[in-house]
């Protein structure tokens, strides 16, 4: 019923959100009168209404072309390899020069991997740059079977070796968990795949460090309650009709829930700005929010999955995490040097949680681990950001390039 109550809300608002947007292009229309204190107000708050409400399809990357060196190249959009639940995605550049492959780790959380375009679009000046983009699961059948914590490690094992030997690895929050687990994996099997470099961007690898308001969260619940109260079944209006889901709506308002007054702060500065005409602060907020709006639902057992084992059970940072039934030995990494980054004001992922790799990683010697703790800066502010531009991101290429 969660998702129908959901879906019939959608269904119940859209008029009048037809009806705004109808407004609003009257309003426009009015040429000289558009300037009147009140058709401006009124213009503002039709362009409210008609952004209320959240979208399931993901927003295009946005980016066309990058300087390198002393010229602007041309990217274009490569499908490497596509499976039912992800695609290995290439941001092909014009150029002629080799640079070190980098696979960009996508979180699966509730939103599209579009949410690091700025993390990838700093990457393509320096590198080759590929990213797990991550589909909607109620877009894909039955048919393609289940999509758990096994199989997200093993679609990264797949695209590295896609990929081939010598590519490094950028895994941001989540998936920090799994990128260690797929390249202790792939060490233990000696795989030549395995990634040169894995920097890890606040990611959860040992939530007993300095517990944030989410790990509370999803530990002040048992397992079966997550699943009786925020699993769904997906409507049959879609192409994963019945297929079972943590909705990626959810996962939103759950995000939205811990910071409601800045959420409203904004909406209320966007209205502002849209009747005053300052439509460049507009487009901030609106080019922001577009994305953050933006949801995709998760398998629920993926979703299941990763709150008991991460987050609940903490098997990873204990020793009884297993892959595919094998115990994961993280001592068999040797060869991949390891970055971990934390932001000093994350509420997301504590301080401390990201470093317990190194604690983890003990197969690895002192020169290939690094650890970098970024003053002033949430979560976000991590991997996107002018200090992620102009601080970290500086020593995410000097690691890949000391060991390309």
């Amino acid at each position: 019923m969660l998702y129908l109550t959901y879906q019939a809300h959608t269904d119940l608002v859209e008029p009048a959100k037809t009806i705004a947007r109808q407004s609003l292009a009257f309003l426009g229309a009015l040429g000289q009168h558009a300037s009147v204190p009140l058709v401006r107000n009124l213009s503002a708050t039709y362009e409210l209404v008609a952004r209320a409400g959240l979208t399931h399809t993901r927003p295009d990357y946005r980016i066309p072309a990058v300087t390198v060196g002393n010229r602007e190249v041309e990217v274009t959009e490569e499908a490497v390899l596509t499976l039912p639940f992800g695609t290995l995605l290439r941001f092909k550049k014009d150029i002629d020069i080799e640079q070190p492959r980098v696979l960009v780790v996508a979180p699966l959380s509730g939103h599209f991997a579009t949410l690091l375009r700025n993390t990838v679009r700093t990457l393509l000046v320096d590198h080759d740059v590929y990213i797990t983009d991550w589909h909607n699961a109620r877009d894909v059948s039955l048919d393609a079977g289940r999509f758990g914590f096994d199989d997200y490690v093993a679609y990264l094992i797949k695209f590295l070796e896609t990929m081939g030997p010598g590519s490094h690895v950028v895994a941001v929050c989540q998936p920090c968990v799994q990128a260690l687990v797929a390249t202790a994996v792939m060490a233990a099997d000696g795989n030549p795949a395995q990634p040169a470099s894995m920097t890890l961007m606040a990611g959860p690898v040992d939530v007993r460090v300095n517990p944030t308001k989410v790990n509370g969260l999803a530990q002040s619940k048992s397992i079966d309650w997550f699943e009786r109260n925020l699993i769904a079944r997906v409507p049959w209006r879609y192409p994963g009709a019945r297929r079972q889901v943590y909705p990626g709506f959810v996962q939103l308002f759950a995000f939205v829930s811990m910071n409601i007054n800045r959420h409203y702060t904004a909406h209320q500065e966007l209205h502002e700005h849209l009747r005053n005409g300052d439509l460049e602060k507009a487009q901030v907020i609106k080019t922001f929010y577009d994305e953050y709006f933006a949801v995709l639902d998760l398998t629920a057992e993926f979703y299941l999955e990763t709150v008991k084992w991460v987050f609940q059970e903490m098997r990873l940072p204990k020793g009884e995490l297993t892959f595919k039934g094998e115990p994961v030995d993280l001592t068999a990494i040797r060869k991949t040097a390891l970055l971990t980054v934390e932001g000093e004001r994350d509420d997301i992922c504590g301080l401390g949680q990201t470093a317990a790799a190194h604690d983890l990683c003990t197969g690895l010697r002192p020169h290939l681990k690094r650890h970098h703790m970024q003053v002033g800066v949430g979560h976000y502010g991590v991997f996107s950001g002018r200090k992620w531009e102009g601080q970290i991101y500086p020593l995410v290429r000097n690691m890949i390039l000391s060991m390309d």
